[in-house]
């Protein structure tokens, strides 16, 4: 029994160390793939992650009406702008419905100045990546599948993410 428990335990502390030290961060052992994951930029044209493979992406999820979307979209806005990320696109996709004045004044409010909104008006894509709340934040890799998922918000720019997020870049 012993023997068990210290078992459990060096894999428990193996796991731990292996993760960037953010306790909100689900890292899939097994990549999950989608098909047509498709949104709307500003301008009600289609974007399709397809166009991307070969680039990190993060979607991040998000309503003008979340506190800690508000709190989270700076850090992320910065986490674009980082030059030791180059092949990283970031999608903030709102889900809250709302029209693109709001959007944009959101925006315009943070200082949000390295990306553009992008919308999922119908929540489709809300349904496919059972959102269970926002922020919620999906890490795709070059190869076009969901590694890993943040649920709820973080700092985006806290070293551990950084570096961590790097060795997928």
């Amino acid at each position: 029994m012993r023997f068990l428990i210290i078992f459990i335990f060096l894999i428990t502390n193996a796991v731990a160390e292996q993760l960037p030290g953010i306790k909100n961060i689900v890292i899939h052992k097994i990549p999950k793939t989608y098909d047509n994951v498709i949104f709307l930029d500003k301008n009600d044209q289609k974007i399709n992650i397809n166009e991307y493979t070969g680039n990190l992406l993060i979607l991040n999820f998000w309503a003008t009406w979340c506190e800690p979307c508000k709190d989270e979209m700076p850090s992320l806005d910065k986490l674009q702008a980082n030059p030791e990320l180059d092949k990283i696109e970031i999608f903030p996709i709102n889900i809250g419905k709302e029209t693109l004045e709001k959007v944009n004044k959101f925006f315009i409010d943070l200082n949000i100045k390295n990306f553009e909104p992008y919308f999922d008006p119908p929540t489709t894509l809300a349904k496919m990546f059972t959102l269970r709340g926002v922020p919620t934040t999906i890490l795709i890799n070059k190869e076009g599948q969901e590694f890993a998922r943040i649920i709820g918000s973080i700092d985006f720019e806290d070293t551990n993410f950084v570096n961590w997020i790097k060795k997928y870049n």
